[in-house]
């Protein structure tokens, strides 16, 4: 069963549809921003159970090849399928854009990315149809927003710079530690920066802001936690759109139909790190405006290993897993 057929499940028996109901829902991504996206979910569908997976060690996935990002797709996304979940999210747009393609070919549950959320948002916000859209590098050079944009509406005018250097503010400023910390973040978890970073918001944005944009995709899913420095540059008349609210929405649809929404019971969420479990658990916190008391320790040798056990070791090949 391939992606494209695993909707079967929506006509299974009933004992297999409710044990499917239970299981949790997948989330990756490169590090600590993919959390923006779990909290939205955990918020929107509070009865379901999450397994995140950070991927600190390989973190920051924007400078990297295409092609190596996907490989890092398969193995997450196999090691989530393999525990099992029922729905697996890519939190990450480098990640969506890389691998996307490859994870719903290759996986038996229904993938999800954060780039056409993001791109659908922005369409239906915008009125001059000017867009302008941020993210790391592989995320901006894939083309993958400005082709998800003009899929939905080939009027909007997509405008795209990449900001690579927003990732390191974001991650440095959450390890500046307890103290200092409060000076980077206020209680609605955005960054609190100072003014070096503000000439950087401007010198990134000031472009964007010239060619007369009325929304702008944050492309990324660690710069939500910059809105208050982006919001600053590109002016209160622009629009900031994050996928984690259409992201939300899309899983939550997705689940609905596939009748596999879960009506109440215990809540677990586990979360899990390819880099160092204390940090993740302390910054992962902060982030996610909750407290996360445990996370598992997983070696980037393991999710290759895993992903080798499967067929899965390369970047091209299709093989369904479930």
């Amino acid at each position: 069963m391939t992606a494209a057929t695993a909707g079967g499940w929506g006509t299974a028996p009933n004992g297999i549809l409710e044990r499917m109901r239970e299981l949790p829902i997948g989330i990756f991504d490169s590090g600590l921003g993919g959390l923006t996206v779990a909290a939205e979910i955990m918020r929107v569908l509070p009865s379901e159970s999450v397994v995140y997976l950070g991927d600190s060690a390989r973190c920051p996935y924007g400078p990297r090849p295409l092609d190596e990002v996907r490989r890092f797709v398969l193995e997450i996304g196999a090691w989530l399928a393999q525990r099992p979940v029922k729905l697996i999210v890519i939190a990450c747009n480098t990640a969506t854009a890389a691998g996307l393609v490859a994870a719903q070919q290759s996986f038996d549950v229904p993938v999800v990315g954060v780039v056409e959320p993001g791109a659908r948002a922005a369409v239906k916000a915008t009125v001059n149809r000017r867009v302008g859209v941020i993210g790391t590098t592989g995320t901006i050079e894939s083309g993958a927003y400005s082709d998800a944009v003009r899929a939905i509406d080939a009027g909007v005018t997509v405008y795209s710079v990449a900001t690579q250097n927003f990732v390191e503010v974001v991650e440095s400023g959450l390890r500046r530690g307890p103290g200092p910390l409060e000076d980077w973040m206020s209680d609605s978890a955005d960054v609190f920066v100072r003014p070096a970073l503000y000439r950087m918001a401007r010198d990134y944005l000031d472009p964007l802001k010239r060619t007369g944009i009325d929304t702008l995709v944050l492309g990324c899913t660690h710069f939500p936690l910059l809105s208050a420095a982006i919001q600053s540059a590109v002016g209160s008349s622009v629009r900031l759109i994050s996928s984690a609210e259409e992201t939300a929405r899309e899983v939550a649809d997705t689940l609905c139909v596939r009748g596999q929404l879960r009506d109440g019971g215990d809540v677990v969420h586990s979360f899990a790190t390819t880099g160092d479990p204390d940090e993740f658990r302390r910054l992962g916190s902060r982030v996610l405006r909750r407290e996360i008391r445990m996370v598992e320790a997983v070696s980037v040798d393991e999710l290759a290993a895993g992903a080798a056990r499967l067929g899965l070791e390369g970047t091209g090949g299709v093989r369904t897993v479930g």
